[in-house]
């Protein structure tokens, strides 16, 4: 079908090939120089970006690793976590943040999560806190910063580390995410606000002793090039993955601000019935998705498929009620707000090329979504059980 102005072309929820294509010289000319020089692992493209995440964060120490995952899985074995410990995080984050946790061989503590935020609740913190308490893991979900403060008051004396995979250049009380408490753990996934081409992630810290035991962890426990002081892991960023995000890192702010953007015209455009996040006082979120929340979701989400408009929900299924996790004896009910919202959420197109117009069009196949369910409610409430 060919596009028209009632048939648009499919609005995606990611836009990889324009960011590219915006910074396609120099993205390019990184990736010759490395290939010419046979510079694949370590050199100075990494160095340059590790120094240059340090000085946007405002920290003392970046240390690039292979993934978001393999970044808090060593701040926790950096940390002496392992069997026999718990480390405490929230029930509706992605599946790394708890899997990096038990490849130590510590248990995830589950804690529910704030309604309006989606983060992390502060105030259930002191009954999951017990004396195998190893560490914290808050995660910026979608982009907005988790209460640092409160949780940080919770927990005096317990290792705070932060999950910012999602959250590249947000903001917390005017200092950037990943400066906020013991570590921050950043992923360079291609889809995230700052992505590589391929795996990649980074450790965040003011800790010196801290950053140099990641220093050996992720490269083998190496001290020389023979020599290995601990029994470390291959986890270190390519150094062709380096070189391909610092060009892009000087892009991260503008690119941030448009999603800022586009975040301000769904919550103008898009009707009530469709529940919009709203932004806290004193914090800035960078909009890595754009999760509302609808009633008939699934009906929802084909409704827009139907219309061109391509969704996803971040994330249908929380993790104490995975697979994965069921010999931790989780069941339904247990953490009632993450299940609500499980049920509910739904992520729309966000991106910093979206355009004002395909917000609109997005906004108006919601609102033609929402009366056709009015219209149908009354005879769906005459049927009987």
């Amino acid at each position: 079908m060919i596009p028209t102005k009632s048939v648009p072309a499919t609005i995606r929820l990611v836009a990889l090939r324009e960011q590219y294509e915006q910074v396609k010289p120099g993205i390019d000319a990184a990736i010759a120089s490395v290939i010419g020089r046979s510079a694949f692992i370590g050199g100075p493209e990494l160095e340059e970006f590790e120094r240059w995440f340090a000085d946007y964060c405002g920290v003392g120490h970046a240390l690039g690793v292979a993934s978001g995952t393999a970044a808090i899985e060593l701040v926790l074995r950096a940390h002496g976590v392992g069997p026999g410990d718990e480390v405490i995080t929230a029930a509706n984050t992605f599946v790394a943040t708890a899997a990096a946790v038990a490849a130590t061989g510590a248990r995830p503590v589950f804690v529910d999560v704030d309604e309006r935020t989606g983060n992390l609740d502060p105030r259930r913190l002191k009954d999951a806190i017990g004396p195998r308490t190893k560490a914290i893991i808050p995660v910026h979900l979608y982009g907005r910063p988790a209460a640092i403060r409160e949780i940080l008051d919770a927990a005096p004396g317990v290792p705070v580390i932060e999950d910012a995979a999602q959250a590249h250049g947000a903001r917390y009380a005017g200092a950037r995410v990943g400066s906020l408490a013991t570590a921050g753990c950043f992923s360079f996934y291609p889809t995230k606000n700052l992505g590589a081409f391929g795996d990649g992630g980074l450790v965040t810290t003011n800790d010196a002793a801290l950053a140099a035991r990641l220093k050996l962890l992720r490269d083998h426990g190496r001290v020389s090039h023979d020599e290995h002081a601990v029994v470390g892991q291959t986890a270190r960023l390519d150094n062709l993955q380096a070189a391909v995000l610092r060009v892009q890192a000087d892009c991260l702010d503008e690119w941030n601000e448009r999603r800022r953007q586009v975040a301000a015209w769904y919550r103008e455009m898009l009707p009530p019935g469709i529940a919009c996040p709203d932004d806290d006082r004193g914090n800035q979120s960078v909009y890595h998705l754009f999760v509302v929340r609808v009633e008939g979701r699934d009906g929802f989400r084909a409704h827009l498929e139907a219309h061109r408009i391509l969704s996803a929900v971040h994330y249908p299924v929380p993790l104490p009620l995975q697979a994965a996790f069921r010999h931790l004896g989780h069941r339904p009910g247990d953490f009632p707000v993450a299940e609500r919202l499980a049920r509910d959420i739904v992520s729309l197109p966000m991106h910093p090329f979206l355009e004002r117009s395909q917000v609109q069009y997005i906004a108006d196949v919601g609102a033609r979504f929402l009366q056709s369910a009015r219209a149908v409610a009354p005879s769906t409430r005459r049927t009987p059980q």
